[in-house]
């Protein structure tokens, strides 16, 4: 147990009852990670300086230019400011990097900061997930290594993610921290990264200086236009979303339920209105929405299936709730 005398363990070089004692709720593992996200936070906000405007520009506009017809400008603008920062113009994060650095107090920040020279750009296929951590696969290297996990949303296993890590505040060799968006990549475009990897050779880093523009053009020509769910995965949605409004419903809570439903437990159904259908009478039963005065049987019809499949997507759905 620790003393109110004694140093406290977050690093700071104060005793622990002038320190972390006073912040009961907040965790030495919690001041670590406010610090660090706080180190990523005023670099977004202080950069690009006026100095570099020309370069970043010109890095905005070439992506642009190649990638704005499958794309939204955010997303692209996005992707670019990433490349620019962490691949063309490494210098400015490491200046910015070296003058948190003597002015960091804890230790053990200093430490996990040392170690962030280099961001590096992965895209990578998820293993598998736990609350904590994505499990994932490096496409050039075919190193394991984990991300860290930026909400609770499920995250299925075989789709591919984009972005810029480091290692992160846990000290453990393999977790890694994204310092850039994490882009996710339905499972329909499996083969374009399948395809893509069989031309990978030389320096990782240096291939992907060369080739991720390339890649994000075959992406794009393949039909991925920022979405994070399959052709399929969309269509169960937008089937729910269009009933409710046929019906002028709104549940924005029953669509979150069945986005993670679909996500997480992947069922595979033969057409999307089956699970559509399942979950509208799920969401009826339920109080999700003002009830509608219908039948099995005509919700069935409604969207074109047998109630037999209705009944099966809503049992599931049903169960799936209860772990909620």
């Amino acid at each position: 147990m620790i003393g109110r005398n004694d140093p406290c363990p977050c690093g700071s070089g104060k005793k622990y009852k002038k320190c972390c004692a006073n912040k009961e709720a907040m965790t030495v593992e919690a001041v670590y990670e406010e610090e660090v996200e706080r180190v990523l936070q005023t670099f977004y906000d202080k950069f690009p300086l006026e100095k570099d405007y020309d370069s970043y520009n010109e890095v905005i506009e070439k992506w642009h230019a190649v990638l704005s017809k499958y794309l939204d400008l955010d997303m692209v603008e996005g992707i670019a400011m990433d490349y620019f920062f962490f691949h063309e113009r490494e210098d400015i994060w490491q200046d910015y990097l070296g003058k948190v650095i003597k002015e960091t107090i804890r230790p053990t920040t200093a430490k996990i900061l040392a170690q962030w020279q280099s961001p590096e750009m992965v895209f990578a296929k998820v293993i598998s997930s736990d609350e904590r951590y994505l499990q994932v696969e490096d496409i050039f290297s075919h190193a394991l290594f984990n991300i860290r996990r930026e909400g609770d949303k499920p995250v299925p296993e075989n789709v591919h993610v984009f972005c810029f890590i480091l290692p992160d505040d846990s000290m453990t060799e393999g977790n890694m921290l994204a310092v850039s968006s994490m882009i996710f990549f339905p499972t329909d475009h499996q083969q374009v990264f399948k395809d893509f990897m069989k031309t990978a050779k030389g320096d990782e880093k240096e291939f992907w200086l060369e080739n991720a523009m390339t890649l994000w053009t075959k992406l794009g020509e393949n039909g991925f236009v920022g979405n994070e769910y399959t052709d399929f995965e969309a269509e169960v949605f937008d089937k729910v979303i269009a009933y409710l409004v046929e019906n002028d419903r709104v549940s924005q809570e029953l669509v979150n339920l069945v986005e993670d439903f679909v996500v997480e437990r992947q069922p595979k159904a033969r057409k999307p209105v089956a699970i559509a259908a399942g979950a509208i009478r799920f969401g009826n039963e339920n109080d999700y929405f003002a009830p509608i005065d219908t039948t099995i049987k005509a919700l069935a019809e409604a969207f074109d299936v047998s109630a037999s499949s209705m009944n099966k997507y809503y049992n599931e759905i049903t169960a799936y709730a209860k772990t909620k």
